[in-house]
């Protein structure tokens, strides 16, 4: 699997907390070997996410994405259950 970020994501990223982009790098290497592991809580979205999936960080962390194509995923944004989905 490849993986690549957009800015969104990585502005998000980088107003995280030290331990909070610990879980996203630890989530992100979980997500290389198996993008559907069960500690990702991997799963569509509906709405104006329609076509993105979520992965869960820690707690109220998400991370959300889009498969590009065959093994190619681009993680568009990150942040709280609510500023995601509000």
């Amino acid at each position: 699997m490849i993986v690549t970020f957009h800015r969104d994501f990585k502005k998000a990223y980088k107003k995280l907390s030290a331990r909070s982009r610990r879980k996203v790098d630890e989530r992100i290497l979980v997500f290389y070997e198996n993008q559907f592991h069960p500690l990702l809580s991997n799963h569509s979205l509906k709405g104006k996410y329609e076509g993105y999936r979520s992965i869960n960080i820690d707690g109220d962390l998400r991370a959300l994405y889009k498969n590009i194509r065959q093994n190619l995923a681009l993680f568009i944004k990150l942040g709280s259950h609510a500023d995601l989905y509000e």
